[in-house]
């Protein structure tokens, strides 16, 4: 669901900016409240991790498509809501500026679709009213599903308001609907799994470690039998590819275009140690940010 430079124009990748910007200052204030010393482990362990799973794409059957789990809705059912968008922000970011997934000029547009929707929009309105009523697991399932309807959705009207799709609009709703609903699905399971572990607890005393070890071995070694498969996105605009603009023109995108090819250097790297680095920058910066927010606190 990583939207590009190229399908997306100034008039729509520079609001969106402003937008994500001010939702991250908006949880970032709020963060300040909410956060503990005790908890700062267990919050860069899980941006790491999701950090990790983002890597990880799986075929969907029958379609010549694949997917990744996004990770907000785990973020946010563990973590709040706030600190889940904090950490989704940041990964968002560093994707794209050290891995070239996805693009700067959208980068607004990727956390709000991503980020935003999932964490105060389907988590409050979806995931609590389940939990509320002792519906956790079900939550979960039902709360990804949403949080990846909701993002396509997002980027349907992203791409019609940049230019970027010239008609069948309603042909590629419908495709990126039905691409993501078994991604959502197959999250959402995930998702209570990991929520079931991290409750019981004879095992949260572990969880730490097996988020730490799981996001090692995903980085490392589970990566290399991703698939290379399209993902929903790519599979749906390649579906609508005649029908499809690209704005690769003008001083705007020569200039962000610049500045990201400056970045991405990690994807020159070997595979292996990019994921290692890609995994510890995640962590570092996520563990700064948890000492500025307690620094604040105090």
């Amino acid at each position: 669901m990583h939207l590009g430079n190229g399908v997306i124009c100034p008039v729509t990748g520079i609001p969106m900016l402003l937008i994500a910007g001010g939702s991250l200052f908006y949880a970032i204030k709020q963060a300040r409240r909410e956060i503990k010393k005790d908890k700062i482990a267990k919050i860069v362990l899980l941006t790491t991790f999701v950090f990790a799973l983002q890597m990880i794409n799986f075929s969907i059957p029958s379609t010549g498509s694949s997917g990744h789990i996004i990770g907000a809705i785990l973020l946010a059912s563990i973590l709040g809501p706030n600190i889940a968008f904090i950490a989704m922000s940041l990964i968002i970011a560093i994707q794209a500026l050290f891995f070239n997934d996805g693009g700067l000029l959208a980068l607004g547009c990727n956390i709000f679709n991503m980020g935003f929707l999932a964490c105060y929009v389907v988590y409050p309105f979806v995931y609590k009213t389940f939990s509320n009523k002792n519906k956790q697991y079900m939550g979960c399932i039902l709360s990804a599903i949403t949080a990846l309807q909701l993002g396509s959705i997002a980027i349907v009207l992203e791409l019609l308001l940049s230019g970027s799709i010239i008609s069948n609009v309603g042909a590629f709703l419908v495709l990126m609907q039905g691409i993501h609903l078994p991604i959502g699905i197959f999250e959402g399971i995930f998702t209570s799994l990991l929520i079931l572990i991290s409750s019981k607890t004879n095992l949260s005393r572990y969880f730490n470690s097996f988020i730490g070890l799981f996001s090692l071995g995903l980085g490392v070694f589970i990566v290399n039998y991703s698939s290379n498969k399209p993902d929903g996105l790519e599979w749906s605009m390649l579906k609508m590819s005649d029908f499809f603009v690209e704005h690769t023109h003008g001083y705007v995108y020569n200039f962000v275009q610049s500045v990201h090819i400056k970045f991405y250097s990690f994807v020159n790297l070997m595979p292996d140690i990019s994921n290692i680095l890609g995994l510890l920058l995640t962590g570092f910066i996520m563990f700064i940010i948890c000492k500025m927010l307690i620094l604040k606190k105090a």
